[in-house]
């Protein structure tokens, strides 16, 4: 299946998943729908164990042949530099953007609830997600561990000692046994990749109509102007990245986006990063990033460069402040964006990890975590925006960083795909 007709076909998935939801929700008792409902989220869930299955060996075979690759390590120390640099950056734009627009529209001003007297069960856990707890989060006390579990940083950094224990190993002697059997498990990931990803359209289908099946169409509508503010800041967002983008990538970044359609779509429609890693980085390789650049960059992005979700979490949480009329002056607020800025950057592969990060910055601010329900029900709707941004934001920051590193992303498809035969395998055989 190519590109034009895998997003051909999650865009009538995802169309048809509105309507027979809608249908299911008004022609069934609320039970039936949930039950019904059930039904389809079984195909979303084995969608997405499927790409978790094949995230984890995947990103830890071409990040060790990313550093193979890449040879000398202060290539590696100068991307790392600018990849984090870059990251920074953006989380603290994508931050104040929050902050800004929840400012000028007020969300919640006039809904005037009453702060409960009673704790409230929220649904998540909102345990505290201190600097202590992610940094020493970040290093694995099992490979295996850290395999089972799909823990991304942690990955990253086994991978990185290996590639170059792996790497150092290679240049003392002639290429190891080793070394070719990454190569191949590259290849065989990819193989496995495109069979997973026929699947995408059914898996869009069940994942919109399972949600509004229960919710309906009426909730959309009662929180339209909550969604449309919020949608409003991530094209403000998509503009300042693209923007951005353009300053070191000129007109090629037009190209990048024409590339990235897909997976930002599979991204959205499934409100999964981790579904759209395989075909985020396919588009890249096309796109003419090295693969020693991509396998790096872009792992390291889905834990520190979550541009749509810090958005976010900005938002709902002044959102939440006001819709119970508490004032926050602009030092409190400073220091709750400081606060999000760090907790955010440890809740790669934690389940609704937007949600557990704004609990946990509503009590450590003593704000009223019952606020929490009052976005909860839409969080589906907002995850799929959020989500659709991360990838673009991590695309855009790593062709910017291969462009800075002197690598030349224009070259012809023909070029780019036999030098990138390995990571390009799946493109090739869709």
């Amino acid at each position: 299946m190519n590109q034009k007709k895998l997003l051909k076909y999650i865009l009538i998935a995802m169309v048809s998943g509105i309507l027979i939801g809608w249908v299911c929700h008004y022609a069934l008792t609320p039970l039936q729908a949930t039950n019904i409902a059930s039904y389809f989220k079984i195909i979303t869930d084995v969608f997405l164990r499927l790409i978790k299955m094949i995230i984890a060996p995947l990103v830890f075979a071409t990040i060790v042949s990313g550093i193979i690759s890449m040879g000398k390590s202060t290539s590696l120390g100068s991307i790392t530099l600018k990849a984090m640099s870059w990251f920074i950056g953006a989380s603290l734009i994508s931050l104040l953007l929050g902050m800004g627009l929840a400012n000028l529209f007020q969300p919640g001003a006039g809904m005037n609830l009453i702060i409960p007297k009673e704790a409230v069960d929220i649904g998540v856990s909102a345990t505290s997600l201190s600097l202590q707890t992610f940094i020493t989060h970040i290093f694995p006390r099992s490979f295996a561990e850290a395999m089972a579990n799909n823990e991304i940083l942690q990955i990253l950094i086994f991978a990185i000692f290996f590639g170059s224990a792996l790497a150092y190993v290679q240049h003392q002697s002639e290429a190891t046994v080793i070394g070719k059997i990454i190569d191949e498990l590259c290849r065989v990931m990819f193989r496995i990749t495109d069979y997973v990803m026929a699947l995408a359209p059914i898996a869009v289908f069940a994942a919109i109509a399972s949600a509004i099946t229960v919710q309906g169409p009426q909730l959309i509508i009662d929180y339209s102007i909550f969604i449309g503010e919020f949608y409003i800041g991530l094209f403000i967002l998509w503009t300042i990245l693209i923007g951005f983008g353009y300053i070191f990538l000129k007109k090629d970044i037009f190209r990048l986006m024409r590339f990235v359609r897909e997976p930002t779509m599979l991204a959205f429609a499934t409100a999964s990063s981790e579904s759209a890693y395989p075909k985020t980085m396919d588009a890249l390789n096309k796109f003419g990033v090295p693969k020693r650049i991509t396998s790096f960059v872009l792992p390291l992005g889905y834990s520190f460069n979550l541009d749509g979700s810090m958005m976010y979490m900005a938002f709902a949480v002044l959102f939440i402040a006001q819709a119970y009329n508490i004032d926050l002056s602009f030092g409190q607020q400073a220091l709750i964006l400081f606060t999000l800025m760090i907790t955010s950057k440890g809740i790669a592969g934690v389940s609704r990890a937007s949600i557990v990060v704004i609990a946990s910055t509503l009590a450590m601010f003593k704000l009223p975590e019952a606020g929490i329900l009052l976005i909860l029900a839409i969080d589906q709707f907002l995850d799929m925006g959020r989500t659709a941004t991360n990838v673009i934001g991590n695309s855009i920051a790593t062709a910017v960083i291969a462009r800075t590193e002197g690598d030349k992303h224009g070259v012809p498809e023909e070029e780019a795909v036999e030098a990138l035969v390995p990571v390009n395998r799946l493109a090739d055989n869709s």
